[in-house]
């Protein structure tokens, strides 16, 4: 898909609409009576620690459709993913709550929560603090940060209201000026996205183009194009800490499946059948 100079992208679409569904949604719940419901919720579980143990750390996300390839489960039950998604060892959870484009919902992070017991990550356009009020009124544990779609002074407030909130946010990058200015922000959690959000191609080398520039104090996580537990294992000794993965599991009748064998749970067991 080509992207004309003086042609919107599909990510310039996604903001603009997201600007107009937060505009009505604060005009009906005041940020007041978002923070009320926040400051009820139980604490955040630890995102970041989730993400920097030893060994494949992914997070696995839920997801009902997507700009590039429609719609990707005709039934989708965020709390049975969820709870199976867990269960094949995700680390930790995304969950699209955009509705325009993905087709997502904060209920659906909602549901995810309850049956789990891992973090969630609210994946989504966050361009505002009132929307990581949402978040965390909704239980989110952490929630994604967009270095493209925001300038410095926004992405450095955001990344402040994570912290005062305990949730260390996710920031995405996908070109080495955006990670510069990341971490000159101070972001701990740097995702790099192998999807270049202006046109929805995927090429995995960009997170093998990036590594080095991302500080060893900082978490590394790899998002998109990963389809094989070798992809992982290439990025792992790379330096990547953690892996962000979605459509490859969304797409199959049973998610966990292919999870399992991302994280090499599959090729473990051949391989002790095959010494046995």
């Amino acid at each position: 898909m080509e992207v004309g100079s003086g042609q919107k992208t599909i990510l310039d679409r996604i903001v603009e609409t997201r600007r107009e569904s937060i505009a009505h949604r604060k005009s009906v719940l005041p940020d007041v009576a978002l923070k009320m419901a926040a400051e009820k919720m139980a604490p955040p579980r630890d995102f970041a620690g989730a993400l920097g143990r030893s060994g494949y750390n992914v997070i696995a996300e839920l997801k009902k459709a997507s700009p590039s390839r429609g719609l990707l489960r005709e039934r989708y039950e965020p709390s049975v993913l969820a709870a199976s998604l867990e269960r094949a060892g995700a680390a930790a959870l995304s969950v699209l709550t955009e509705e325009d484009f993905f087709r997502g919902s904060l209920g659906d992070l909602k549901e995810a929560r309850k049956v789990t017991h891992i973090p969630i990550l609210r994946k989504d356009f966050i361009v505002d603090p009132w929307q990581v009020w949402e978040a965390r009124a909704a239980g989110a544990d952490a929630f994604l940060l967009i270095a493209a779609i925001l300038d410095d002074g926004a992405l450095g407030e955001l990344l402040a209201l994570g912290r005062d909130l305990k949730m260390e946010p996710l920031v995405e990058v996908h070109t080495r000026g955006e990670l510069d200015r990341v971490v000159a922000a101070g972001a701990r959690i740097i995702g790099v996205n192998n999807r270049d959000l202006r046109d929805f191609s995927v090429h995995i080398e960009t997170s093998l183009e990036l590594i080095e520039a991302i500080p060893d104090d900082c978490i590394a996580v790899s998002e998109s194009g990963l389809r094989t537990h070798d992809d992982l294992a290439r990025l792992r000794r790379a330096g990547f800490d953690a892996f962000l993965v979605g459509e490859q599991l969304m797409k199959h009748a049973d998610p966990a499946a292919p999870l399992r064998e991302l994280l090499g749970v599959a090729v473990a067991g051949q391989a002790g059948e095959r010494g046995a």
